[in-house]
């Protein structure tokens, strides 16, 4: 069976909270590369991310001070722009991850309460 792409409000969901899954992510494991940070996003149940919309969010956290970027010579290929969270990003991380968190578990309830879950 063909994988089921997101449809427009699950896309407007994964809007409002991606900047600060792959702060998350990268606060996890230190250190990433976009095709990585696509793997691990698809991985932890996001919907299936394309580069064009990945790779302008790094480089706005970036512009934005919450990310540092290196450019790392490739093994056995081309060579890979590596992203980590700044203190600044880490900051941001910090105080609006649990306000992510608190808001979308009383989304969470509303929504369970209408459809009587």
């Amino acid at each position: 069976m063909p994988e089921k792409k997101p449809d427009a409000r699950q896309t407007q969901w994964l809007r409002g909270v991606l900047d600060l899954a792959v702060l998350a992510l990268l606060a996890e494991s230190g250190e990433g590369y976009g095709y990585l940070l696509l793997q691990r996003l698809a991985d932890a149940g996001l919907p299936d991310m394309k580069a064009g919309t990945l790779y302008p969010l790094l480089n706005r956290l970036a512009a934005d001070g919450l990310l540092s970027t290196e450019w790392r010579a490739g093994e056995s290929g081309p060579g890979r722009k590596f992203f980590a969270l700044t203190e600044q990003g880490r900051a941001v991380l910090a105080e609006q991850g649990p306000k992510w968190t608190e808001f979308a578990k009383n989304a969470s309830s509303v929504i369970e309460r209408g459809t009587g879950r």
